[in-house]
């Protein structure tokens, strides 16, 4: 069939309208003539493929690398930069309107800068996956295949940083030469400002054979290996012994943030630099204010909040995450309190009045936290949000509910090339901060 394609969505498929029936049309952009065939089709809408660009778009570009279209791991390299985070910025509008009901009176006051950074080499966090396939000539390491389970055969990975990248080949020979090659699931890597980490997810133990093959794959490298056998409590430090930790650094506020391979952190470092910068901004923590950031994880906001002078407490889930959490003030120099809670069922009203929230959810977002809101606090909220929709059913929690203003939102290209889509609102109580 011959497409006229209207419009991008956020996952970087075109969309366009045939008999007026919805068509979300991989490997086509925005301002595109093309031929397309059927994949699936649903009450809905139907989903197709390029197979001709009849009219090519201005914002097309060839990928930069050689397995995309393969390799799951990105889904618009085909799209200049500016064309995805216009797509982005677009897809968080429209579940704000259709979603949060906000639209009118109610609208956003102010559609925030879109945050960006470096498309390449920018991922200094991975999951990979790894599958000794003896018809593939060993093992393969890397993201899944796009649709699949299989793991994609790539010796190289344009996001991660060169040097990391590097590894990918020196990782499939090590592990075809292991005793149990066809027993590691994955490997992890996590780089910081002075060390890279790989994290072998492995099945079974490791004879000393090797882990002889494990030390020498890390000397040569200058690479740090942990281990998991387990669970995430077992991931421990197996070579080279002694310091020499995994952190990030967050200059504008002083601080150096330390964590391990296996803690949740974000995957871009200089867009996160950005975006505490900017939540930071919004917030305006003052000293003397109380102020909560929940879901704070290892500190990444709390401890710019207490440098500004606040009198800050972190909320987490996780006990082993708050404990780092309480490392890094101490490292620091700074005073902030850390607290263990389940943010799904809340309870904070024992911890006194709060001027300002800081919320900073997983994907399912924070909708326990925004209904249990007192009446009369906070004043200010700035939400951090890794998924548009559940950003905007709270928003309309919030606003239509709660008697919030949503000041301002924007989008924060923390995964160029990828349909993931994180972004920062500010949201005021009506009247102002109590």
């Amino acid at each position: 069939m011959i497409l006229e394609i209207d419009a991008l969505d956020a996952e970087g498929r075109g969309v366009a309208r045939n008999a007026g029936k919805v068509v979300f049309v991989e490997g086509a952009i925005a301002g595109e003539r093309v031929e397309a065939r059927l994949l699936e089709s649903k009450p809905k809408f139907d989903r197709a493929r390029v197979t001709a660009i009849l009219r090519a778009s201005a914002s097309r570009r060839d990928p930069a690398c050689a397995y995309f279209g393969t390799c799951g791991g990105c889904a618009t390299q085909h799209v200049d930069a500016r064309t995805q985070v216009a797509a982005k910025q677009r897809g968080l509008e429209d579940n704000l309107v259709r979603i949060g009901k906000l639209s009118g009176k109610d609208a956003v006051g102010a559609m925030l800068a879109p945050i960006h950074g470096a498309e390449w080499g920018y991922r200094h966090r991975a999951r990979l996956s790894v599958r000794y396939v003896e018809g593939k000539g060993g093992a393969l390491v890397g993201f899944r295949e796009r649709k699949s389970t299989y793991v994609a055969d790539m010796s190289s990975c344009e996001v991660l940083p060169p040097a990391t990248s590097a590894l990918i080949p020196g990782l499939r020979s090590l592990i075809s030469k292991l005793s149990i090659r066809d027993r590691v699931p994955q490997v992890e890597i996590a780089v910081g400002e002075a060390s890279t980490v790989l994290l072998f997810r492995h099945l079974l133990p490791f004879t000393a054979e090797d882990q002889a093959l494990l030390r020498q794959f890390a000397d040569v490298n200058r690479i740090r290996l942990w281990l998991q056998p387990e669970g995430p409590d077992s991931a421990a430090q197996f070579h080279p012994p002694g310091e020499g930790g995994l952190y990030y650094a967050l200059p504008e506020f002083g601080l150096k943030i330390a964590f391990q391979p296996a803690d949740f952190t974000q995957v871009n470092p200089a867009v996160n630099r950005l975006l505490v910068s900017r939540a930071l901004r919004l917030l305006d923590p003052q000293p003397g204010e109380r102020i909560a950031d929940l879901f704070c994880g290892i500190g990444n906001f709390t401890l710019p909040i207490a440098a500004r002078g606040a009198q800050v407490i972190g909320f987490e889930g996780s006990a082993p995450l708050v404990e780092r959490a309480r490392q890094n003030a101490a490292a620091n120099g700074l005073v902030a309190q850390f607290e263990v809670t389940d943010l799904f069922k809340p309870n904070l009203e024992h911890y006194g009045r709060f001027d300002k929230y800081l919320i900073d959810p997983p994907r399912e977002g924070a909708a326990s936290l925004v209904h249990a809101l007192p009446a009369e606090w906070p004043g200010r909220i700035v939400y951090v949000s890794c998924d548009p929709a559940t950003l905007a059913r709270d928003a309309d929690t919030l606003v239509h509910h709660k008697g919030f203003t949503l000041v301002a939102a924007g989008v924060v290209n923390m995964f160029p090339h990828t349909a993931h889509v994180e972004s920062i609102a500010l949201f005021e109580r009506n009247g102002g901060t109590p």
